[in-house]
């Protein structure tokens, strides 16, 4: 079974948002974008070059360039176990 989001956090994966800029493979001076998002462990990033290696064996638009961004957005210091929640009104 996979692990959730929470858990990956956890682990110290972070969010790791790319975007791709590629050449159309019929229209080369035509540039063309992708994000592409998902959970990776800084700084090496492997599901990031995963991705990239994949783009160069499987898609024909040559990539021109790649920019990507990430954030851990939970540390293991950060996480509370919250046992109950009180409403008022």
């Amino acid at each position: 079974m996979p692990a959730t989001d929470t858990e990956l956090m956890l682990k110290g994966y972070g969010l790791t948002t790319a975007e791709f800029f590629y050449r159309m493979p019929d229209y080369t001076h035509v540039l063309n974008s992708y994000v592409w998002q998902d959970y990776d462990i800084a700084p090496d990033h492997p599901r990031l070059f995963k991705f990239v290696e994949f783009w160069q064996s499987e898609i024909e638009g040559p990539l021109h360039s790649v920019r990507f961004t990430h954030r851990k957005l939970l540390a293991t210091g950060e996480w509370r176990n919250v046992v109950g929640e009180f409403t008022l009104h």
